[in-house]
């Protein structure tokens, strides 16, 4: 079954931060010349790009799956790796993207438009960036971080200047073919029409759109039919046109019903905020189907009724196009009116500001009950990243992370929300890095084997020297000396005594 794809639900995974490296370097006689460890490279983004060329979204309904690529890792003499290449992915004019629980992120109502939908991972920071006067040698490097993984959803508004609206089969797919260059699918059978047809109509000086919004009839905007899956079409356009089927052959239909029908289901769909009301915006009725005679008795007979309640009708018929001239001059009138409107009362661009509070530390502690006491649970972007760039296997590394939480504030928020000797604690959301918090530590240098700002690999030799060890063997044998002499003193002094002399 052929479907219309203006909504779906993209799974992004962006790259990953490339490692960054050990490596101290080497040369000849010097064979420990410090900290050469490059960065890693950065992880590639996920681009939204608004495309005029493009008017579907079904190439992500069959590959909803997309993913960019990681950064290179860091690597010895200063050599960085290379950046994962960014993922652009092409929309259609008047795409909605939303996160995941349905909150609007952008509207990319313009062509050229570029949104970082997914931000790919940090490169880590290699020894040689880790150096200071204090570090001199850095024993470890920061890992890379993940790039952002989770779903968006991009939903599809037609952006069109008229937009025909009408009961099924009314002739609307026939009208848009009769005045623009577009082949819409055409049959004699309700819903013929499943996605709506974009149509361009030049008229004089004035090039306008026109887009078929298939599938109203009672209910649609309670979900009946296919007209509350397109009526979000109607959203972006500057005037309608109600296309009435003049010529149809169901029980109880006629143009002024179905007319009041339509009407009741475009004021019962809601806009959003800040747009003109679907009821409120410039509306013209076209009368179709008159080239059959029962047809056009039927227009003359209702056009009156649809006059006094100040429309403006046009008799037309999309077989033998009559009519159609005389609706597109009228048509052009009012995108026209719409433009110089729009141009002469342009929305200001609205600016967002929202600086950082004062008290804000940059993370919060969460005090959560456990079975064997309180858990504390730290979230904030710096400590999450701080915590996925650190190798828990090498000391130093963790020494250099306990650095950073108490810059940052970290113990002191611990000891107002109660922690004790410990207790534990757990860093990020969902399972995290969890461990048994020390409050009389200002850091974790005790764990490192090696002083602050050190490497083993860079200290001098230990062993001792030949002169060293001869002197060490003279103070040895002086010592030895002078204890004996002292032994003769105390003899010849008469404070001890050999056995045999007694």
């Amino acid at each position: 079954m052929v479907t219309f794809v203006d909504h779906v639900t993209l799974h992004l995974k962006a790259g990953h931060g490339g490692n960054g490296c050990v490596s101290v370097r080497r040369e000849k006689f010097k064979p420990l010349a410090g900290p050469d460890g490059g960065n890693g490279g950065h992880g590639g983004d996920i681009v939204l790009v608004s495309d005029p060329q493009t008017t579907t979204l079904l190439g992500f309904h069959r590959h909803p799956h997309q993913s960019s690529d990681n950064g290179g890792p860091g690597m010895g003499d200063h050599r960085a790796g290379g950046n994962g290449g960014e993922l652009e992915l092409a929309v259609p004019i008047g795409t909605v993207v939303k996160d995941a629980d349905g909150v609007e992120l952008i509207d990319m109502s313009e062509p050229g438009m570029r949104f970082v939908v997914a931000e790919g991972g940090q490169g880590g920071l290699g020894n040689a960036s880790l150096a200071t006067t204090k570090r001199k040698a850095p024993g470890f490097a920061l890992l890379g971080t993940e790039g952002w993984e989770g779903d968006v959803l991009l939903e599809l508004k037609t952006v069109a200047d008229v937009a025909l609206v009408g009961y099924p089969s009314a002739g609307k797919s026939s009208l848009v073919a009769a005045m623009s260059a577009a082949k819409p699918k055409i049959a004699d059978y309700p819903f013929t029409t499943l996605h709506p047809n974009l149509g361009v109509v030049e008229t004089g000086s004035v090039r306008y759109t026109i887009a078929d919004v298939p599938g109203l009839i009672e209910g649609a905007s309670e979900g009946k039919g296919l007209g509350l899956e397109f009526l979000r079409h109607v959203e972006r356009c500057s005037a309608l046109l109600h296309v009435l089927d003049c010529a149809t052959l169901e029980p109880g239909r006629d143009p002024i019903s179905d007319l009041d029908v339509i009407l009741g289901e475009l004021a019962a769909y809601p806009v959003p905020e800040g747009q003109v009301p679907l009821l409120d915006r410039p509306q013209l009725i076209a009368l179709n189907k008159i080239d059959v005679p029962e047809a056009r008795e039927l227009a003359d007979f209702v056009k009156p009724d649809l006059e006094a309640r100040g429309y403006r009708v046009f008799e037309i018929s999309t077989a033998s196009h009559e009519g159609l001239r005389q609706l597109s001059f009228a048509l052009a009138e009012l995108v026209e009116d719409s433009r110089i409107a729009a141009a002469a009362d342009p929305k200001p661009a609205k600016i967002v500001m929202r600086p950082r509070a004062v008290d804000d530390a940059g993370f919060v502690i969460k005090v959560e009950g456990g079975t064997h006491g309180n858990v504390y649970r730290i979230i904030g972007a710096k400590p999450e990243r701080w915590v996925q760039q650190t190798d828990f296997t090498n000391d130093e590394a963790v020494g250099f992370l306990a650095d950073r939480l108490a810059k940052l504030g970290v113990e002191d928020q611990l000891f107002k929300s109660g922690a004790v000797s410990g207790s534990a604690v757990v860093i990020g959301r969902g399972n995290g890095v969890v461990f048994d918090w020390e409050p009389t530590l200002t850091s974790t240098a005790e764990l490192v084997t090696s002083p602050r700002g050190s490497d083993p690999r860079l200290e001098g030799q230990r062993r001792r020297t030949s002169n060293q060890r001869r002197e060490e063997y003279f103070e040895l044998m002086d010592a030895k000396a002078e204890a004996r002499a002292e032994l003769v003193r105390e003899k010849e002094a008469g404070l001890w005594a050999d056995e045999d002399e007694l």
